[in-house]
């Protein structure tokens, strides 16, 4: 777990296009409906992105609303992946010569992908390497590595992309933290000009990519913030969050039907690094 750190980044916002850097759980489909939501809140002076993930919320933010303040929550270290973006390009540009020849979107042969894991492993010996980045341009759609292990035992791809990243400016004018959540709405809950931009990792869904572990719970208790609040909050039909809620709106008097049941569990693997618990429940 990272310690709590604050970094002021440039106020100047720079108009920039979006860099391509992949994160799981990206919104850049919803850009347009967003910039659009933006424009209705004419009364904040500030905008907290709680999950701020690869920052895309907080950087479309502040080049649509340079008057407002940007507080992009940093959690999972998205900056050091940027920081060592000319590694990442160097890295890929190595990468692309072994792959002439193999067709795009095909399973990489034997020998290639001999040579590009050793591309990686020499500079996994010097340093930091973004594997999720890397894994985006050779794994198949959907699939993320976090360590060379996990890039060593995957199925290769030619999905290599074709142009450098350039991420030059991508966080002007914004105030980069790196804090639980929690903490960070508290030090804003009590302001009413402040809008929160709420993502957090969704339910049902992959989050390998992510740095920690999300359950039900901590899905659940995010719902706690959207009371009394201005927000934007993200979520998916996979999550089914808004059914549950409305499931619990209608049948309040349920309350939990599981209290005090004997309850007893099974592991079970996917494969080397998806698994899940089957849970049985007995009530006599």
């Amino acid at each position: 777990m990272y310690a709590e750190s604050t970094l002021v980044c440039g106020r100047t916002a720079k108009v920039r296009k979006i860099p391509q850097t992949p994160f799981q759980g990206q919104k850049r489909r919803f850009i347009k409906d967003f910039k659009e939501v933006l424009k209705r809140f004419d009364n904040i002076t500030t905008v907290v992105d709680l999950f701020g993930g690869s920052g895309l919320l907080s950087h479309v933010t502040k080049r649509e609303r340079p008057d407002v303040r940007v507080i992009y929550n940093d959690y999972d270290y998205f900056c050091d992946r940027l920081a060592n973006v000319t590694t990442t390009n160097e890295i890929l540009s190595r990468i692309r010569p072994v792959l002439q020849g193999v067709e795009r979107e095909k399973k990489v042969p034997a020998e290639q992908r001999a040579q590009i894991l050793a591309i990686i492993s020499e500079y996994s010996e010097k340093g930091y390497v973004d594997y999720i980045t890397l894994g985006s341009s050779l794994l198949f759609s959907g699939k993320w590595a976090k360590t060379f292990r996990e890039l060593s035992k995957a199925t290769m791809y030619n999905v290599v992309r074709k142009a450098n990243f350039d991420v030059t400016g991508y966080l002007d004018g914004l105030e980069v933290v790196h804090k639980d959540y929690r903490k960070l709405f508290a030090q804003f809950k009590d302001d009413k000009d402040v809008l929160f931009l709420i993502d957090p990792p969704y339910l049902a869904t992959d989050v390998v990519s992510y740095e920690n572990y999300w359950s039900l719970s901590d899905y659940l208790d995010v719902l706690k913030l959207l009371v009394g609040t201005k927000y934007v909050y993200f979520t998916s039909n996979k999550s089914q969050v808004v059914e549950l809620c409305e499931w619990i709106n209608t049948n309040a008097s349920v309350g939990n039907p599981f209290k005090g049941v004997e309850i007893r569990t099974q592991q079970n693997s996917l494969n080397y690094h998806t698994s899940f618990t089957d849970i049985m429940l007995v009530r006599e």
